[in-house]
């Protein structure tokens, strides 16, 4: 086999090539230009973070000098926007987000999985490069198409038939729910099969060879394999709808409601940070500042969850060799 001139010509004359390599970092024009361009676009990034976080915990600061702490975080009522009866209980608001989270991820995550499996080992290569493409689609779709529908078809034309018009209130979390849950199946679906088809095809054929089933394979070989981005993919789809505003905000309603029961009638921290956000509260006013503090506690959550998503990731990712 012939070797490399670059070898060649470092094993015959290694000083000159060493001089050549320590003479300058940047030996092709425009190369400086590129390394500037990208560090400052990094440094663009780093500022944006850091003036956006320092806005909103300065707003929140404002915020605690009129509402006390204690009352915030052990208070379990929310009504800021009614002079006379304000009452800044975060939990309800909480549960209204962990509501919508709830009952859209007990939804998604088996079709979800379900749609990875079918994928990853029944579907033919022809029909995965067909169906793949087109449930991501789903994800494309503007969520205020969603919300709209969940409004019109889902609680008119589905729920209230099938479960009795008294029983269903016009706005509601299970069709919020639901659609949240087709927004998000293309996660799931799409970043666990790209993990399950990740997983050596040795295992699969080592399981075969035992005589087990495709199911069987799938479940108890493939499955386990592909956990770590299994589980990455339902993290990345609960932030996803942890911060998901039109839906919920059109669907769900605006009354804030400590429950979980999925036809009840809730608001999200997203939905009041819309409602807020839409002119309601006068800038300065402690309407306006709580708008902070339910940002500042989202965005403690969404760190949160990324914290435990990182820490889920790496204590099950299976490397191979």
């Amino acid at each position: 086999m012939a070797a490399d001139p670059a070898t060649t010509r470092f094993l015959h004359d290694p000083q000159s090539l060493k001089e050549q390599m320590s003479s300058g970092p940047f030996k092709r024009p425009g190369e400086l230009a590129v390394v500037v361009l990208l560090w400052a676009c990094g440094a663009i990034s780093l500022v944006t973070t850091v003036l956006i976080v320092t806005t909103l915990f300065g707003e929140t600061i404002d915020f605690f000098r009129e509402v006390s702490p204690a009352d915030f975080f052990l208070e379990t009522r929310w009504q800021a926007l009614i002079p006379g009866t304000e009452s800044f209980g975060i939990w309800e608001l909480v549960a209204g987000t962990a509501n919508v989270v709830l009952w859209s991820m007990a939804i998604a995550v088996p079709l979800g999985l379900a749609a990875a499996i079918y994928l990853s080992e029944y579907a033919h290569p022809r029909t995965r490069s067909i169906l793949k493409p087109i449930l991501e689609v789903l994800a494309s779709i503007p969520t205020v198409v969603y919300a709209f529908f969940a409004l019109t078809v889902v609680t008119e034309q589905v729920l209230r038939p099938l479960l009795g018009d008294g029983n269903v209130p016009i706005f509601n979390s299970l069709s919020a729910s639901i659609m949240m849950a087709m927004m998000i199946l293309p996660t799931i679906a799409s970043v666990s099969e790209d993990a399950m088809a990740n997983v050596p095809r040795e295992l699969r054929e080592a399981a075969y060879g035992l005589g087990a089933t495709r199911l069987e394979v799938a479940i108890k070989v493939v499955f386990p394999a592909a956990l770590s981005g299994i589980i990455a993919a339902i993290l990345l789809a609960i932030a996803r709808v942890i911060g998901e505003t039109m839906i919920v905000a059109i669907a769900a309603g605006s009354t804030p409601n400590l429950t979980l029961m999925p036809l009840a009638t809730i608001q999200t921290m997203t939905g009041y940070m819309l409602q807020v956000g839409l002119g309601d509260a006068a800038r300065g006013t402690i309407n306006y500042s709580s708008l902070f503090a339910v940002a500042s506690t989202l965005f403690l959550f969404t760190f949160a969850l990324n914290v435990i998503a990182t820490w889920v990731v790496n204590r099950f990712r299976e490397a191979y060799e």
